[in-house]
């Protein structure tokens, strides 16, 4: 018994040492919605809404999303052009400029810096229609790289 003591000390030594290390290991940043087929083609946004300054949501046909932000944006959405989505470079040139909540994604308004996407996700139909409630700001279709007429 005495030689499994420290055998059993070790083990316990460990696995403290592990969990303590994977407490300390953040979440990825970034979890990009895929397919990229399902993310937010900007030249079809029908609608979208300013829900508060780290939370957008958006509408293409039936699709709906929810975007948030990295940081506040607290004039999103104010003035004429209303939303101006950016993909990163790789999206731009293989995916139609789709939104995926990647790295290097942002949005922005007229007179406000580009505000970095932190994600991207899909919701429901009542889940949009709850957002879409207390939302401070609203607008339909997106600006350039998403321009409707």
């Amino acid at each position: 018994m005495n030689a499994l003591k420290p055998t059993l000390l070790s083990l316990l030594l460990v696995a403290v040492t592990a969990a303590a290390h994977a407490a300390d290991t953040p979440a990825p940043l970034f979890k990009p919605l895929r397919p990229v087929s399902s993310c937010i083609r900007t030249d079809r946004i029908d609608e979208w809404h300013i829900v508060d300054a780290r939370t957008a949501i958006v509408r293409t046909g039936p699709q709906r999303y929810v975007v948030k932000l990295q940081n506040d944006c607290p004039r999103l959405g104010v003035g004429r052009q209303g939303l101006i989505f950016r993909a990163n470079e790789a999206n731009q040139l293989n995916s139609l400029g789709r939104i995926c909540g990647e790295a290097g994604e942002s949005v922005r308004s007229r007179d406000q810096p580009p505000c970095a996407l932190h994600s991207v996700r899909i919701i429901d139909k009542p889940t949009f229609d709850k957002l879409s409630a207390k939302a401070t700001r609203h607008g339909n279709g997106a600006e350039p790289n998403g321009n409707k007429p």
